[in-house]
């Protein structure tokens, strides 16, 4: 009786290891989920499907054997304020990172700094509650907004970057400014007619820089 008792539990404990290693490999084979919150920028305005900022970084992620899922959160027309009102639901249980693009529509807008500064903080404290490591990706603000304006546009990124901990972008189309151009009019070739998209190759270009940071923004999550 005793060998048998014992040959049972022995077995019903190897069935039970084995379950456990197989829960345990299904959990680690899910890939990272990356919620990327923004704008048009995000959105891939302009572009045919598959064009866009998101599958074009997704892609890359894929080439690289990055075991990521971006997921578009990118909202065309979205302010920093309307980024915080749905940073909540564009979040959920399976979400791991958060990639933070929003502000190019509060500068369009000339909406002061001091307040874009606030809802992006309040979008990092989110994330921060969450446990969620942080890509955030600046603008640059024109000089025509005067010289006061672009300094507490351009420096707040990086201000909230250090505060919070977050990786960094400083430029989200620093990746167009392959010659050296310090405004978007010298990257035109790269732009849609608007002057504001990108346009596919522009996408690219943006990609090449961005890709890497997204990659060790999953690495942060290990």
């Amino acid at each position: 009786m005793l060998r048998l008792f014992t040959y049972g539990a022995s077995n019903r404990l190897s069935k039970t290891a084995l379950a456990l290693i197989f829960c345990t490999s299904a959990v680690a084979a899910e890939p990272v989920e990356v919620v990327a919150l923004g704008d048009s920028l995000t959105a891939g305005y302009g572009l045919p499907q598959g064009q866009g900022l998101v599958p074009k970084l997704q892609a890359w992620l894929d080439e690289q054997g990055v075991d990521a899922k971006v997921v578009n959160a990118g909202v065309s027309g979205d302010t920093t304020r309307g980024g915080l009102s749905r940073v909540e639901w564009s979040l959920s249980d399976q979400s791991d990172a958060m990639i933070v693009a929003l502000g190019g529509n509060d500068l369009l807008r000339g909406i002061d700094p001091t307040s874009s500064r606030e809802n992006l903080a309040a979008i990092l404290d989110i994330a921060a509650a969450r446990e969620l490591p942080v890509l955030l990706v600046g603008l640059e603000a024109p000089s025509n907004y005067g010289a006061g304006f672009k300094e507490a546009f351009d420096s707040m990124y990086a201000e909230l970057s250090q505060e919070y901990d977050t990786l960094f972008m400083p430029d989200f189309f620093e990746g167009l400014r392959v010659n050296g151009g310090t405004n978007l009019q010298d990257v035109r070739e790269f732009m849609q007619p608007d002057g504001i998209h990108p346009n596919a190759e522009g996408v690219q270009r943006i990609v090449s820089v961005l890709g890497p940071r997204v990659e060790e923004l999953v690495e942060r999550t290990q």
